[in-house]
């Protein structure tokens, strides 16, 4: 297994062996790509969990938007399509989505609705060396569904409380190693983090599992100008801030909140709102990304003071994503340079 500081380095690793080196191509389901079977990473450091690559654009919006929907224990495709349009694609009835949506198997798994989270972590709570704490997402189910575009990619999460540290691994069935890995790991590891918050415990480190790593053959112009040697490199710090100490799932309810309100249009974020509420700066940074792509979809302009509110590494990530927030941004630097 291969060890990394960040999942950064990660990424381009696998990405650079799956386009250049792939053991097997094939076609599952007509879609061309190139494979690696049974590929395994370990991320040291879960809160470098962003790809800060220039060319990869990454979306810090969706990622965080993705995460709280697990958390939220959501199925529904009008929350997760309003940040990612395509995932309409992958629910049979334009409603639910089944695969994708892990929450429901998280919080309310199967016939007895069991609270696979609270299982989990009560587990380690009475157990510190239990090597039980394993949250199923996968069902045998799903493969018997007719045509279903939308089976589960991911096995099962499991958490390994070691030396007051908590780790994670997490076992892919299948993984696309150009979109989804990136999104995967960043959900996981921010799971990881929210667990460990709620134990009083250290954030160890995060390992990946997947049976089959792949990249599709309509991903690889976009690889290969990720992996370009003339392509600039990011010298952006790719930590992401610590959350609070401490069970952050008040504030997690709370950010949600604020989600369904901004996603629906029916508040404008300024500076004055943010401050009244009582989230930490970790979940406020969190709320002010949400309005900026609400200003974005609904070409909303004006910066009003968010932009100074975002850490440097979320900032970059945004402009480079959304290039017309730049003049926002501008506007701030301008404003600033003159006071």
């Amino acid at each position: 297994m291969t060890s990394y500081a960040g999942f950064s380095d990660a990424y381009l690793h696998r990405l650079r062996a799956l386009l250049d080196e792939p053991r097997y191509r094939n076609a599952p389901r007509g879609f061309p790509s190139q494979e690696e079977l049974g590929v395994s990473l370990r991320v040291a450091d879960p809160r470098r969990r962003l790809v800060t690559h220039p060319a990869r654009r990454t979306n810090i919006v969706f990622n965080f938007a993705e995460a709280l929907w697990y958390l939220a224990g959501r199925d529904d495709v009008e929350y997760l399509a309003y940040y990612a349009p395509m995932v309409r694609r992958f629910s049979q009835d334009g409603v639910r989505l089944t695969g994708t949506a892990y929450g429901p198997r998280i919080f309310r798994h199967g016939p007895t609705r069991l609270d696979q989270w609270a299982a989990v972590r009560e587990l380690l709570r009475a157990d510190p060396d239990t090597k039980r704490a394993v949250i199923q997402i996968f069902e045998p189910e799903e493969l018997g569904v007719p045509g279903n575009p939308d089976v589960a990619c991911t096995l099962a999460l499991q958490f390994l409380l070691r030396e007051n540290a908590l780790h994670l691994v997490g076992y892919m069935r299948a993984n696309d190693v150009y979109r989804g890995m990136v999104s995967d790991v960043f959900s996981f590891t921010f799971l990881q983090e929210v667990m460990a918050g709620q134990l009083g415990v250290e954030l160890g480190s995060y390992t990946h599992m997947v049976g089959s790593l792949h990249l599709y053959e309509s991903d690889i112009p976009a690889a290969r100008r990720v992996l370009r040697p003339t392509t600039s490199v990011s010298t952006v710090d790719d930590r992401m801030p610590a959350m609070p100490s401490g069970d952050n799932r008040p504030h997690i309810d709370d950010v949600l909140r604020w989600e369904h309100r901004l996603r629906r249009n029916e508040v404008r974020l300024d500076p004055d709102a943010l401050d009244r509420s009582a989230l930490p700066d970790y979940w406020r940074q969190v709320v002010v990304l949400f309005e900026l792509y609400r200003r974005v979809r609904h070409g909303d302009g004006g910066a009003e003071g968010l932009w100074q509110r975002l850490c440097p590494l979320y900032r970059t990530l945004m402009l480079r994503r959304f290039p017309g927030l730049a003049g926002q941004e501008h506007a701030v630097e301008v404003s600033g340079a003159r006071s």
